[in-house]
C-alpha cells in the first residue's frame, strides 16, 4: 500500500524527542551535588531518583501504549511531553526538608512521561519502516544515547554558572530549564508523529514471511505466553551492569582521582551507549535479535568483572565498553519484541518488557549505591556490586536460550 506521507518525518521527530529523553543518562552528572544537598550525603537515596525514573518508564510505556491504540500517536506523546516537563519543572524546587519529592516528580512523573513518549516513538518508527526494523529502532534508541552527549555540556554549564558554588543549587536549576526544553520540543515533534495506513508495505519492498509477519498478538494474548516474562526478567538483568555505570561513571572516575576529567566518564558511557543503539541494532538485522542479545549479555558478563583492574584513564575504555554492550540491549530488545509478538501492539507490549529494565534500575541503584557508600574510602570496595551484574547477565544467558518462537497466526 502506498503512502503519501514522507515516513522519514515521524522518525526525524522521533529522534527529536530521544534526544530529550537522553537527559535520563547524565544522572552522574547530578549525583554528588544532590546526594549531598538532598539527601544528607546518601548516594543510594539520590540514585533512587534515577532509578525511580527508569522504573516508571516501563509503566508509562505501557500506558502510553495502550492509550496510542486508541487515540493515536500524535496527542499521547505530546501528553507524555507535558507530563514529563511538569515532573521536571516542580523537581526543581525541591529542597532538603521534602527530599520525597524529587523522587515523586523529577522520578515518577519524569518516568511516566518518558515511557509515553519512548515506547510510542519506537513503535511508530517500527511500523513504517518494516524492511529495517532492527535499524531503524537502533536509529531511533541511539538519539537517546546521544542525547546524553548533547546535554551533559549544556547542564555542566548550567551548574557551574548558576550553582555559585553551592551544592545542588545549579543541579535544581537545571531541571527547570530541561523541563521547557522537553515541553517545546514534545509538542512540536509530537505533532509530527502519525501512524502509516494499516497493511503499509515500502514500495519495493516484499516482506519475509516469519514470526512478525504471521502474529499479531494483544497484549492480553501476549500476558498468557512464557516468553512474555523470559523477555522481560532477562532484560530487567541484562541492564544492571550499565546502570549501574551510568549511575556512577563520574563519581568513579573521581573516586579513581580523576576528578579534573571526570566528566569524560560520563561522555563515554552516552556517547557509546548511542553508537552501541546504532551497531547493534543493525547487527540484529544480519544475525537475528536471538544471537545479538546473547552475544551482549556474555559480553556484559565479562566487561563487568574488569572493574577493578581498568586503572587510570583505561578506566574510560572500560566504561565505553559496557555503555556499548548496554546500547545494544535497548535496540535489541524492542526489535525482538515485535519480532515475536508483532508490531501492531508493539508499544504496548514493549511498554510491559520495559517493567522488567525498570525493576532491573531499582535493583541496581540500590545495589551500586549500597556498594560506593560502603567504598567512599576505597572504591575497590564497590566491585561486588559489579560481579553481581556480571552473575545477573550470566542468568539472563539461559533465560534468553529458552525463549521460542511464538506460532499464534494474525486473525
Amino acid at each position: 500500500m502506498k503512502q503519501k506521507y514522507n515516513r522519514i518525518i515521524p522518525v526525524i521527530a522521533a529522534i527529536a524527542i530521544q534526544l530529550c529523553l537522553g537527559t535520563a543518562y547524565i544522572w552522574s552528572v547530578f549525583q554528588n551535588g544532590i546526594a549531598s544537598s538532598i539527601f544528607g550525603g546518601s548516594n543510594a537515596d539520590a540514585a533512587l531518583t534515577f532509578s525511580l525514573l527508569l522504573a516508571l518508564l516501563g509503566i508509562g510505556g505501557t500506558i502510553g501504549g495502550t492509550l496510542q491504540n486508541k487515540i493515536g500517536p500524535r496527542i499521547t506523546v505530546i501528553i507524555g511531553g507535558l507530563i514529563l516537563s511538569i515532573g521536571f519543572f516542580v523537581a526543581s524546587f525541591t529542597t532538603s526538608s521534602v527530599p520525597w519529592l524529587l523522587w515523586l516528580t523529577y522520578g515518577v512523573l519524569g518516568g511516566i512521561g518518558m515511557g509515553f513518549t519512548y515506547s510510542t516513538t519506537i513503535a511508530c518508527a517500527q511500523k513504517w519502516f518494516p524492511d529495517k526494523r532492527g535499524f531503524v529502532t537502533g536509529i531511533i534508541v541511539s538519539a537517546l544515547g546521544f542525547g546524553g552527549v548533547v546535554f551533559t555540556p549544556i547542564v555542566e554549564a548550567i551548574i557551574s554558572t548558576l550553582g555559585k558554588g553551592i551544592p545542588g543549587q545549579g543541579e535544581l536549576l537545571s531541571f527547570r530549564i530541561l523541563s521547557f526544553i522537553f515541553l517545546i520540543v514534545c509538542t512540536v515533534g509530537g505533532l509530527m508523529v502519525k501512524n502509516p495506513s494499516e497493511g503499509f508495505k515500502p514500495e519495493g519492498w516484499t516482506p519475509k514471511v516469519s514470526a512478525t509477519d504471521t502474529v499479531a498478538l494483544t497484549t492480553l494474548e501476549v500476558i498468557k505466553t512464557p516468553q512474555l516474562y523470559l523477555l522481560t526478567f532477562s532484560l530487567m538483568l541484562a541492564c544492571m551492569g550499565g546502570l549501574m555505570m551510568i549511575g556512577f561513571a563520574k563519581p568513579i572516575a573521581i573516586a579513581r582521582g580523576l576528578a579534573e576529567t571526570a566528566t569524560i566518564g560520563v561522555f563515554a558511557i552516552t556517547m557509546f551507549n548511542a553508537f552501541g543503539r546504532l551497531f547493534w541494532g543493525g547487527v540484529s538485522d544480519k544475525l537475528g535479535c536471538k544471537k545479538t542479545i546473547i552475544l551482549l549479555l556474555a559480553l556484559t558478563a565479562v566487561l563487568s568483572l574488569c572493574v577493578n583492574i581498568a586503572g587510570g584513564y583505561m578506566i574510560y575504555v572500560l566504561i565505553a565498553c559496557i555503555g556499548f554492550a548496554y546500547g545494544g540491549f535497548l535496540s535489541t530488545f524492542p526489535a525482538y519484541t515485535a519480532e515475536l509478538f508483532g508490531t501492531k501492539y508493539n508499544a504496548t507490549n514493549y511498554g510491559i518488557v520495559l517493567i522488567g529494565f525498570g525493576i532491573g534500575a531499582v535493583a541496581s541503584s540500590i545495589i551500586a549505591g549500597i556498594y560506593k557508600d560502603i567504598a567512599k574510602d576505597d572504591i575497590n570496595l564497590m566491585f561486588p556490586a559489579f560481579v553481581i551484574a556480571s552473575l545477573a547477565a550470566a542468568v539472563a544467558i539461559i533465560m534468553v536460550l529458552l525463549v521460542k518462537p511464538v506460532s499464534k497466526k494474525a486473525g
